[in-house]
């Protein structure tokens, strides 16, 4: 289960670049009632999004050329320079080399061999999210990838994860867990196939929700769009695939995978 106790190699914080973090704050706003505060002009136009006054994700500006608008996720390292060269090492890119956040934290912004993007956080002041596997909180996070024997290979190489399959309609699932622990305890994500021919890699945060049908209707209400309609999944629960009026993608799910 996905905790704020942050083992090292398990998500630690999401932020989602877009091209208008104001009328994207409000879309999320609309469907999980989640606020926006901006951290200020130093900051460049990124803040924080709350819930019950927890930070449960961050928002801010495309930063990179051509980049399209989406979630990222960020995996906990005790040491930001080292994952890094360890992402080159197992054939992934470094996009943004190791840079400090003011007294923070320490963050990198990386790709898989396979194309996914994601970042690494070396924590400084600021250890994660104020919340996760709450209502309209992080969750889970989910890997579809070209190829999950590679995908999973690269992140064991970098932060030592375990995996055990899971069998799924259609495919074998990977269910994935940091390098201590115990193994389904600590589960925080999965690795699967690309949803349809053509898709990209990528990552995917999963929000948790009591009500999944509720929040499909406010999704599209605000000007989202629905990629999978609320359906249930054998002995995972109700889950929904959404992106936000600017393409990002996410997904909602009611219950918890890893307890599948």
């Amino acid at each position: 289960m996905l905790t704020t106790d942050f083992p090292n190699g398990s998500p630690c914080w999401i932020d989602l670049g877009s091209p208008d973090p104001a009328a994207a704050a409000a879309f999320y706003g609309s469907v999980f009632g989640w606020t926006f505060q901006p951290l200020g002009p130093e900051a460049g136009g990124y803040g924080f999004l709350q819930a019950d006054g927890k930070t449960v994700a961050a928002i801010g500006p495309l930063t990179e050329e051509g980049a399209q608008s989406a979630w990222t996720t960020y995996f906990r390292t005790p040491d930001a320079d080292a994952t890094a060269r360890a992402v080159t090492d197992a054939g992934g890119t470094v996009r943004v080399a190791p840079f400090d956040v003011m007294d923070a934290g320490r963050m990198a912004q990386l790709t898989d061999p396979q194309g996914a993007q994601f970042a690494i956080w070396q924590a400084g002041t600021t250890q994660g999210l104020d919340a996760v596997s709450t209502d309209n909180a992080l969750v889970w996070t989910e890997l579809h990838t070209s190829d999950q024997e590679a995908g999973f290979a690269f992140y064991e190489a970098v932060f030592g994860w375990r995996n055990e399959p899971f069998p799924a309609p259609g495919m074998t699932y990977l269910v994935v867990s940091p390098a201590e622990g115990d193994v389904k305890a600590t589960s925080f994500g999965g690795i699967a196939p690309v949803m349809g021919e053509g898709q990209p890699p990528s990552w995917t945060p999963y929000f948790a929700t009591e009500e999944v049908d509720e929040l499909v209707g406010r999704a599209e209400k605000a000007g989202g769009k629905v990629l999978m309609g609320a359906e249930d999944v054998p002995n995972v629960g109700r889950i929904a695939w959404l992106a936000d009026p600017f393409g990002a993608p996410f997904a909602l799910i009611k219950g918890e995978p890893q307890e599948s």
